[in-house]
């Protein structure tokens, strides 16, 4: 719950910071207004963190250049065109953007830049009633046009404006109402998310990298949750990622198989607090969210009724897994990204054979191979994959899912087993064979490699007396 009186103590003392005071003397004497404006006003009210300095004042950007050059080690005007320069000042980074008035065509999201002539105006343009705050500097009057901290201490999401005029302007504003939502954990005004649902097809002027934009910062929240429900709810989610709407599968009248949307939302939670259980203070882990959100996609496509009622989806993981690359390459995720999502996807289920038997070592040692750099995501995907009601099963896969990465650190101790490879290179296979290089040395390697995942670290003499018995063997 907001606390007015806390919230006015913590923008006190922000606005005494070295670096805003500097700024704030410097524009007061340059005889220009300056605020500090949205987001930092924002957080110190709700108690949160502020990681952004952000400016607004009627200097225009030569201006501001100008009185930031002496008391700044820094300067980039990238942002010169949209009135915004950014400067590093007292050690910190900070943006101050001119007064706007912008207007839009309603055909794309790129405004007409105007700039205003008071921060009014230029408050009641901004997407929401909490990011549309500012205090005035130096003399540290807060500016709340719109409402803004009355929603939030009712812990609401509203626009300043109709949100049909907010929403048409920028569509994606409504991707950031569902990332503020996940973000400070705030309810959408009813009135907003109407309008979310009746414009939800405007978001289709808005560039891919944009959006997947925002989905990576919905991710990377303490609760993504929220947000992706209310983009499936207002239908948002259809137009870039129409596989999780698509997972609200209906639940034959024997609920032969759970509701796969709630499932995956239940993955996603638990694969976050595990994620952070296990790496605290650690940055979110995006790759790994994406898995446990995405990671059945591929049901809906091989869902089969079987004889006798029962509903199958096999290779599940292989389809969702195809069908996860192609969506985020289409979203302009990077191929890192991308890669780390899909082999989460097709090892996902990899784990559950383990639990109805031991597997040997070189079971093991093939689990490792194939998951390589994404082995620790995927032990967090498979344990958050478990969301049996049955105590006794869950119990028993927990504990199954401790004995392998149990044993994985056994082995890892005793051999190079982030680095699996064969004990003779390429090089020594054709000296030892009297090959050149070519298709025979490639198949010999890999002879060899499924002996050291077969049989672990036998020694180079080994390796080598085995390596001739194959190819007498072959003729």
């Amino acid at each position: 719950m907001l606390n007015m009186a806390e919230g006015v103590a913590r923008l006190d003392a922000l606005t005494q910071s070295p670096v805003v005071d500097a700024l704030a003397r410097a524009f007061d004497a340059a005889g220009f207004e300056l605020a500090l404006v949205g987001g930092p006003v924002r957080d110190a009210l709700l108690g949160r963190e502020t990681h952004d300095l952000d400016f607004t004042t009627d200097a225009r950007p030569d201006d501001i250049l100008r009185i930031v050059t002496p008391i700044s080690t820094a300067r980039w005007d990238i942002g010169r065109d949209f009135g915004t320069i950014g400067a590093r000042v007292q050690g910190e980074q900070v943006e101050i953007t001119t007064y706007r008035a912008d207007s839009y065509d309603g055909i794309t999201r790129k405004p007409v830049v105007e700039f205003g002539t008071n921060l009014d105006d230029d408050l009641v343009r901004r997407d929401f009633t909490v990011n549309a705050m500012a205090l005035r500097l130096p003399g540290r009057s807060l500016v709340d046009p719109s409402g803004g901290v009355e929603d939030l201490l009712a812990q609401r999401l509203r626009t300043p404006v109709d949100p049909d005029i907010s929403f048409g302007d920028d569509p994606l504003r409504m991707l950031r109402a569902a990332r503020f939502a996940s973000q400070l954990s705030f309810d959408v005004d009813p009135e907003t998310v109407e309008a979310m649902g009746r414009l939800a097809g405007t978001l289709q002027i808005v560039s891919p990298e944009r959006v997947q934009g925002e989905l990576t910062r919905l991710l990377q929240t303490d609760d993504p949750v929220r947000g992706i429900r209310l983009l499936v709810e207002t239908g948002l989610m259809e137009l870039f990622l129409p596989e999780i709407p698509a997972l609200r599968l209906e639940i034959d009248e024997h609920h032969h198989h759970k509701d796969v949307y709630e499932h995956s939302l239940t993955v996603l939670r638990q694969a976050r607090e595990l994620e952070v259980a296990r790496n605290p203070g650690a940055a979110p882990d995006v790759p790994l969210r994406l898995a446990a959100l995405l990671h059945d996609i591929g049901k809906p496509a091989t869902r089969r009724l079987e004889p006798g009622g029962a509903v199958t989806f096999h290779h599940h993981d292989v389809k969702g897994a195809r069908m996860a690359r192609k969506r985020l390459k289409e979203l302009r995720f990077d191929s890192d990204t991308i890669e780390a999502v899909a082999t989460l996807i097709e090892l996902h289920l990899r784990f559950f054979g383990y639990s109805e038997g031991a597997w040997t070592d070189s079971a093991v040692r093939r689990y490792v191979r194939d998951a390589g750099a994404q082995l620790d995501r995927l032990h967090i995907l498979t344990r958050a994959d478990v969301t049996t009601r049955n105590k006794r099963k869950a119990q028993r896969l927990a504990n199954a899912y401790d004995d392998i990465e149990r044993r994985i650190a056994e082995l890892r101790g005793q051999e190079e087993l982030d680095a699996i490879r064969p004990e003779l290179d390429g090089n020594r296979i054709q000296e030892i064979l009297g090959i050149p290089p070519g298709r025979e040395v490639g198949q010999a390697y890999r002879f060899l490699l499924e002996l050291r995942l077969d049989e672990g670290v036998i020694g180079a003499d080994a390796a080598e007396q085995r390596l001739r018995e194959w190819w007498a063997a072959r003729g």
